[in-house]
């Protein structure tokens, strides 16, 4: 009988396979303030501070994994990281394909539009015309926001909101539907070229950390975790120094 136990080991769940390597491999997309690179080439963010802090609750060491983010899914999926820290919105379509956590942010989606590209426009009825065009990353709620609110605009699809970026401020394009932050740092950075003009974002979201189906250790720490952080103010204190204020960007050495 032993002979047979030692040649069926019990499999370790991937939570046991962290804390045993004592390594926590992350996956994070750049977006700011969520995930960015310092002048020092450094990541730093909200994710980072999220993703640190989280590692060394579990007492193992952070590595993290920057991708695509129409890649981070897969790489999950294909266990080349453990967990997606990236403020990915909770959705039934992706809850089919991972776990998620409760959320520990809760964010939005905001609008911002080209000033030249829209000075004659009086109302959002006019951005949802065919001659109008509207940014977004690929394969983002963003995304399915904008097919949904502006059915008869013209959808641009770019890979990375660095691309988007370019094309708001460039006036290629009339908006740039984003999570918040972003819009209102755009129109802080290029008042002469961007405005936010909705009080309100267009759709309010909730993120959660997302990992592989069939771990339930893994999902109670992490909603322990994120009930603990939300007790002592941790999240809150994070969260306001990244998305209520610009005072981040010299204090990592961010350029602007």
């Amino acid at each position: 009988m032993a002979e047979a136990n030692n040649a069926h080991p019990e499999k370790l769940s991937t939570f046991n396979t962290i804390l045993k390597k004592g390594q926590l491999d992350i996956g994070v997309s750049l977006f700011t303030p969520w995930t960015l690179k310092n002048a020092q080439g450094e990541l730093v963010g909200f994710e980072i501070d999220i993703a640190k802090k989280l590692a060394k609750d579990m007492g193992v060491k952070p590595k993290f994994h920057v991708l695509a983010w129409h890649d981070i899914l897969s790489a999950l999926l294909n266990k080349d990281i453990d967990i997606i820290i990236a403020g990915m919105v909770i959705t039934p379509q992706r809850a089919l394909k991972v776990n998620f956590s409760h959320p520990y942010v809760e964010s939005g989606i905001g609008l911002a539009t080209n000033h030249q590209r829209t000075k004659s426009f009086t109302s959002l009825k006019d951005l949802n015309q065919p001659d109008s065009t509207i940014a977004v990353v690929t394969d983002t709620v963003a995304e399915n926001l904008a097919r949904r609110v502006f059915p008869n605009a013209s959808i641009q699809t770019f890979l990375t909101s660095q691309k988007a970026i370019l094309a708001i401020t460039a006036g290629k394009v009339h908006g740039y539907i984003e999570h918040n932050p972003l819009p209102t740092f755009l129109a802080l950075d290029h008042p002469d070229k961007v405005d936010t003009p909705l009080s309100k974002p267009l759709l309010t979201t909730k993120a959660g950390f997302a990992i592989n189906k069939g771990d339930a250790d893994f999902v109670n720490f992490l909603n322990a975790w994120i009930i603990a952080r939300e007790a002592d103010t941790w999240l809150a204190s994070a969260h306001k120094y990244w998305f209520k204020s610009l005072e981040w960007r010299k204090d990592a050495g961010v350029k602007q």
